[in-house]
């Protein structure tokens, strides 16, 4: 089911009713298409006085294409910079916050629709001083206001890059500048120390990469395996045998293998690590939903969400590193919900599950950093598929417009974020949970 009030919005007629009015006003959001380019044009780049990022930053965008400017143009109005980009690494207490305004103030109104904001900072926790620390830990504070109030599609990330990741930084500014991190704002991410191999194709960084999708036969597991498979992954497409004839579908577009199985079997573990011969990416999409509040809840809906969405995943992922069927340099990338960061009446079982998804990949990223293996997790929040379609009106209604894009999310944002989560380029982010929501306003 299409989003016809977003499509009336966007309409000649919708557009005067809806700025009339004051309703929310969705904008046409861009997306990836294989051949874009990373941005649709020019960058403003700025620093506070003693920043470490900038100048690698500004090099990387020059390397790849993007028109970079310093300084904004004079009485610079309208939709001209498709980025502000800007390093809040020289920021060592409260009163340099200042630069934040001086940058952000003047072009506030300068971006382009669907265009993008990214502050780059310093850990807190690896700040030289408490001051310091203050003054970054704020950071988070600016970017996420910025993602409600410059509206019109304008995303608004934070991006925390530890002392030695100055060069890794790049698989991240590429994915949140581009069409690939449309429904992604007011996030915080963190890139460690260390280096990331460049591909030799940004546009198929996945080029001989293995990638196992469990729940792959549709709706987001499905888009997870295409997107991967266009990447230039080889996709194993993951699932139960009831849904055979989805599943052969999508393996046979994305010209991969199909994997009939319940991950819910005491023998699963086994009988999936037998049949692989190794894995670069492994991506735990496969959930279920047994909604009713607890007090009304039997115990079968309690056990078999909390198995299919999490146990599982702590099973097979024991047995295939026991057995040493990751690779090195292997991404490990779990999906969660918002639900398990905000709860949601009626899911407690779901809600944990999917919270216990994000525990799984805070405890097992220094652990799996030993091996050389990441783990990461996307945690969605409304996304257009068949079981959204199903709600009732009001509450899908609701579930769009209660974000800063005022619309759903797409299965392929949540596919997008996978895929750069998977990147070779991306070996120095770990223990990091995304939210793909349109920055919610609820729980956000």
């Amino acid at each position: 089911m299409g989003d016809r009030y977003a499509n009336f919005a966007n309409s000649g007629m919708g557009r005067g009713v809806v700025k009339r009015l004051g309703l929310p006003d969705p904008p046409r959001l861009r997306r990836y298409r294989p051949g874009d380019p990373l941005t649709d044009g020019p960058v403003l780049l700025g620093a506070a006085d003693g920043g470490r990022l900038a100048g690698p930053a500004g090099k990387l965008l020059e390397a790849a294409g993007v028109e970079v400017a310093e300084t904004a143009a004079a009485g610079s109005t309208g939709n001209r910079y498709a980025a502000l980009v800007f390093d809040a690494t020289g920021i060592t207490d409260s009163t340099g916050l200042r630069a934040l305004y001086d940058f952000f103030h003047p072009v506030a109104r300068s971006g382009r629709t669907s265009g993008r904001v990214v502050v780059l900072g310093t850990p807190p926790e690896s700040a030289a001083s408490p001051r310091e620390a203050t003054a970054q830990r704020a950071l988070e504070g600016l970017t996420r206001s910025i993602g409600k109030e410059f509206g019109r599609g304008i995303t608004s990330q934070l991006v925390y890059v530890e002392h030695g990741g100055e060069t890794a930084v790049e698989s991240t500014l590429r994915f949140l500048l581009s069409g690939r991190s449309a429904y992604v704002s007011g996030q915080v991410i963190r890139v460690g120390g260390g280096n990331a191999p460049s591909p030799a194709d940004w546009d198929r960084p996945l080029a001989g990469k293995t990638a196992l999708v469990t729940g792959a036969a549709r709706g987001i597991g499905a888009a997870i395996a295409r997107v991967l498979a266009r990447d230039g992954a080889e996709v194993i497409a993951l699932d139960v045998p009831g849904a055979g004839d989805s599943l052969a579908s999508v393996a046979n577009d994305v010209r991969g293998r199909a994997l009939q199985l319940d991950l819910t079997a005491a023998d699963a573990p086994v009988r999936l690590a037998d049949r692989l011969t190794g894995l670069d990416i492994i991506v735990h999409n496969a959930g279920i939903t047994r909604d009713k509040t607890i007090a009304r809840m039997d115990e079968s809906r309690w056990d078999s969400v909390i198995d299919v969405n999490l146990s599982s995943q702590e099973r097979i992922n024991d047995l295939l590193l026991e057995r040493g069927l990751i690779n090195a340099g292997g991404r490990i990338v779990g999906v969660a919900s918002i639900a398990g960061i905000a709860g949601n009446r009626g899911q407690t079982n779901y809600a944990t599950s999917k919270a216990g998804v994000i525990g799984l990949v805070q405890s097992m990223a220094p652990v799996l950093a030993e091996r050389g293996i990441t783990i990461n997790a996307v945690a969605p929040g409304f996304i257009e598929t068949a079981m959204t379609a199903k709600m009732p009106l009001f509450l899908r209604e609701a579930g769009r417009r209660m974000n800063s894009m005022s619309q759903g999310g797409l299965p392929v944002d949540v596919a997008e974020t996978i895929s750069w989560f998977a990147s070779p380029a991306s070996a120095t982010i770990s223990g990091n949970v995304v939210r793909v929501c349109g920055q919610s306003l609820l729980g956000a």
